[in-house]
């Protein structure tokens, strides 16, 4: 019995340093584990050379706004050289480069769409000839083969209103502008105007199979020139998407 109760206040002894141990190494390991504060997406793009792929081991974070953050920094120089060579808002390719690829610029789609503007195999075939440049890998080329292209795409749409207009490049880049065409030639076949979004985002759901009857009245062979259209509602999505990136561009970087 001695012996217990001497061992008694020894054991609460004990206890109670364990327990102060514990305590402060609980708030100094708080202390140092404050969660990080947003980073700014306004920073002053560096001076970098543009004609190099960009290394996955530069990427400062596993965060998704850390990476947006450092991609922007990255690539806003080249973004705004060539959008205003080829006049067209730098914030809308950001945007489009967001929800084509992520900012990564080795990004490649199901179909062998690449980098970071997502350009389809025919389509760098067909710039890399009219932009006079051997490849559009690089990121820098990427990047000026895509502005051309989304350029091109507006310009084709010159009878659109530029809101409208907008709307209708955004969804022939995404659909390809054969459908777009196909688009338009419905809604003018159903009386709508074909040069509104608003025409082409109803028409868009008639480009699939089960409206081959409506597609015998307007095309000799009875079917749309660019062939059926399954993902009409992606191309919707896609457009909506962007302009949504814009928004928070034009917030943030404007």
């Amino acid at each position: 019995m001695k012996k217990a109760t001497e061992a008694g206040p020894r054991t609460e002894y004990l206890a109670t340093v364990v327990l102060i141990g514990s305590f402060v190494f609980l708030v100094a390991f708080t202390g140092c584990s404050e969660p990080l504060a947003g980073t700014s997406l306004i920073r002053k793009a560096p001076d970098v050379d543009d004609s190099q792929p960009v290394s996955r081991g530069a990427t400062l974070s596993s965060s998704p706004s850390r990476q947006v953050d450092w991609a922007i920094d990255r690539y806003t120089p080249i973004v705004r050289r060539y959008s205003d060579q080829y006049g067209i808002d730098w914030l809308l390719v950001l945007a489009v480069m967001e929800q084509e690829s992520k900012f990564d610029h080795d990004a490649v789609s199901h179909r062998g769409a690449y980098g970071l503007m997502q350009l389809m195999p025919i389509t760098q075939i067909e710039l890399t000839e009219k932009l006079g440049i051997s490849e559009t890998v690089t990121p820098r080329n990427n990047i000026r083969a895509g502005v051309y292209h989304l350029r091109g795409l507006y310009s084709s749409f010159a009878k659109a209103k530029r809101e409208d207009r907008t709307r209708i490049a955004l969804a022939a880049y995404n659909a390809g502008i054969g459908r777009i065409q196909d688009a338009q030639r419905i809604a003018a076949y159903l009386g709508n105007d074909p040069n509104k979004w608003d025409s082409i985002r109803e028409a868009l759901p008639l480009l699939t199979k089960n409206n081959y009857t409506l597609h015998w009245k307007i095309w000799e062979d009875g079917r749309p020139s660019s062939g059926y259209f399954r993902d009409w509602h992606q191309t919707i999505e896609y457009v909506d998407q962007v302009l949504d990136n814009f928004q928070e561009f034009n917030v943030a970087l404007r």
